[in-house]
């Protein structure tokens, strides 16, 4: 198929990544251990250390990533231009199951996309090495924009990293910010091949359509989000929150188990803001994302 399927992950980038992986603890996840990763600057290049390194929240549905520059004098892979802006979230990778055919699709729609750029990491030191195909979406404003297949799911999704205090399973939305949503939407459109509509909130709503297994070896088919909108309407969605910047991918809501229950336990004695969607953790709490637990 040649069109985005689920929501893979969204990526919250910082300068070090040790207290981003406390914060992310405290809220109750489950972290992998430090990767550090390699890729192809280009794809006729050969695979090379980069200078990045991530840790990870594996659900049963997607998962949130970590990552931060391990390594100043390797190349960055993007990253630190991303944090001159601000530290938070920065990556939307969006599942596919077929990078041929999806790099064919955007080519065809005049995306000047180079080819696939692998990346690999072992899963834990000295353990095997997860590769990854992906899309990215060149000179994004909004951040690193990508389509994603995993080459060795079974590497990742492991039980030991996928029950999490907190009670998170999936992944159901991510919402970016853009004094001019029209154009950020027509960019997630162009990646994803699919259609954007209205949202209630003013800006677009890009809804992907699921698929048994593409964000997980086990993960279910269930629809995820993609919201788009104008600045102003960022704080009626997550209160008291304003964006970083514009375009800017602001926050994330993921759903729990139990009615965000073992959240709500979790999370007691910290500031959270209560939305008509569950528990809000702010940004200053989450590595400069807003977090909503859902149920």
């Amino acid at each position: 198929m040649s069109t985005a399927l689920a929501l893979d992950h969204a990526g919250v980038a910082a300068r070090d990544l040790a207290p981003l992986a406390a914060a992310y603890e405290r809220l109750g996840f489950t972290l992998t251990p430090v990767a550090r990763q390699s890729g192809r600057r280009a794809p006729d290049l050969p695979v090379e250390p980069y200078g990045t390194g991530n840790r990870c929240a594996f659900l049963l549905h997607g998962y949130i990533e970590l990552i931060a520059v391990l390594d100043p004098a390797r190349f960055d892979n993007g990253l630190n231009a991303w944090l001159a802006r601000y530290a938070g979230l920065h990556i939307v990778a969006l599942a596919m199951e077929d990078e041929a055919a999806n790099l064919d699709r955007l080519r065809r729609a005049g995306v000047p996309i180079p080819g696939v750029a692998y990346l690999e990491r072992p899963v834990e030191p000295g353990g095997p090495v997860a590769r990854f195909a992906r899309l990215p979406l060149p000179d994004a404003p909004e951040g690193r924009l990508q389509l994603i297949r995993h080459l060795t799911p079974e590497l990742v999704w492991q039980d030991r990293w996928m029950t999490h205090a907190n009670g998170a399973v999936a992944l159901e939305s991510v919402v970016l910010a853009a004094a001019e949503p029209a154009e950020t939407a027509a960019r997630l459109s162009r990646l994803a091949g699919l259609p954007v509509r209205p949202d209630p909130l003013g800006g677009f709503r890009l809804t992907l359509p699921g698929a048994a297994g593409v964000a997980g070896p086990r993960s279910p088919a269930m629809p995820t989000t993609l919201r788009v909108l104008p600045p102003a309407a960022v704080p009626r969605l997550f209160p008291g929150v304003l964006p970083p910047a514009s375009p800017s991918i602001v926050g994330m809501t993921v759903r729990t188990a139990d009615g965000a229950a073992a959240a709500r336990r979790v999370l007691a004695g910290l500031p959270v803001v209560e939305t008509p969607d569950g528990p809000m953790v702010p940004p200053d709490l989450a590595g400069g994302a807003a977090l909503v637990f859902t149920g």
